[in-house]
């Protein structure tokens, strides 16, 4: 192995080390397929003169984030968690806002501290009595928070659901001292995964609606939402379309998962194809070939989540990924053609929460590993 005295146990692979030789399992970026997918990406929302707000609970990466910054003009980053939010500060990210509701007291404190650490810093509400705390941490610590009021527009979680709720909401973000009102937080996420194009496309449709509505409505009310954000991998073109939204939160689109991959565009193409590239992959190799017909390799639960589908054998075929135990892949190889330290790429179901379960991104171009990236806000889930 290539520098196999320096690598060492707590890293999967050295710069200049050909992924013949990373210890597995390991997470691998194909760098070329990321970057062609970062840049799209940047060209659709430019030319549709949108915002692009990248999503950082996908990657959980401050060099990703970075990448996506510089290379394709993101605004800034989405968290879900304070966690995250504070992995992005400390890693130089300037805007960020954490697109979901925090109401623990102890975490309200930690989110009304970030922006005197150099970020901006915004955060959703559906709850005037969240109003009140957020205004009085940011108070507390001299600081301000910008404040999005969350609508449900289809997807049943956090969110209010009409628009007397939405202005009366707006209002008291308005009003609160040390808070400043951004907009309208819209995104429906029951609909990204929709596969067939119709029936997404009505999905939309009927999300879009709700959400001109309460816009409509805010307008009225003297509250017009500076910000109206939301749109995801597979509804962005939706939302660009609509008229009413100017920022998008796209994520899964740098890395592609299988689930997404299925996704069918207007011309029935699926997403992995006529789209978006694969960039992420698992990188597994074969342990036991003992049973004809058949192959164990060591990624499993482990190492990749499985709650949207079963990992895709990338660039092998007649092999597949038939089940999953905590350590172990059972492969199905009708024709025997697997050895014992064989190696494969598998295309995790969702990307999300399977890079949550590594420490590394290797980085790798033309077969060679050009760089190694920290899964930084890894386990930050508070």
């Amino acid at each position: 192995m290539t520098g196999g005295a320096e690598l060492g146990y707590d890293v999967p692979a050295l710069v200049g080390m050909a992924i013949e030789d990373v210890i597995t399992p390991a997470l691998i970026l194909d760098l070329d397929a990321l970057e062609r997918n970062i840049r799209r990406m940047g060209e659709f929302v430019r030319t549709h003169g949108m915002r692009h707000r990248v999503h950082g609970k996908m990657h959980k990466s401050v060099d990703v984030a970075r990448l996506q910054i510089e290379m394709g003009g993101a605004q800034g980053v989405c968290c879900q968690k304070v966690s995250e939010a504070e992995v992005f500060v400390r890693g130089a990210i300037a805007d960020i806002l954490v697109s979901n509701e925090v109401r623990q007291s102890v975490m309200i404190d930690r989110l009304a501290r970030l922006p005197a650490m150099g970020a901006q810093v915004s955060v959703c509400v559906d709850d005037p009595a969240n109003v009140a705390e957020l205004s009085e941490a940011a108070g507390k610590h001299g600081t301000e928070l910008g404040v999005l009021v969350e609508l449900d527009c289809g997807a049943g979680r956090c969110g209010v659901t009409t628009p007397e709720a939405a202005i009366a909401l707006a209002q008291a973000i308005s009003n609160a001292p040390n808070l400043r009102y951004e907009g309208l937080q819209a995104y429906q996420g029951s609909m990204q995964h929709i596969e067939a194009h119709d029936a997404r496309a009505e999905a939309a449709r009927q999300a879009h609606a709700i959400v001109r509505e309460v816009v409509d409505a805010l307008r009225a009310a003297d509250l017009n939402p500076p910000l109206v954000t939301g749109g995801g991998t597979g509804s962005y073109a939706h939302e660009a379309a609509s008229g009413l939204y100017n920022e998008l939160q796209c994520g899964s689109y740098a890395f592609m998962d299988a689930d997404y991959g299925r996704i069918r565009n207007e011309q029935n193409e699926r997403l992995d194809v006529a789209e978006w590239e694969n960039a992420l992959f698992v990188l597994t190799s074969v342990v036991s070939t003992i049973k004809p017909g058949s192959a164990v390799c060591d990624v499993g639960l482990k190492a990749s989540s499985v709650d949207s589908g079963l990992p895709v054998v990338f660039g092998t075929p007649g092999v597949t990924y038939t089940g999953a135990s905590d350590e172990h892949g059972s492969l199905d190889d009708p024709d025997s053609a697997l050895q014992p330290g064989d190696q494969l790429c598998l295309v995790p179901g969702h990307c999300d929460p399977t890079c949550n379960l590594h420490n590394w991104y290797v980085g790798v171009r033309n077969g060679v590993v050009e760089t190694r990236w920290p899964v930084s806000a890894r386990g930050k889930g508070y």
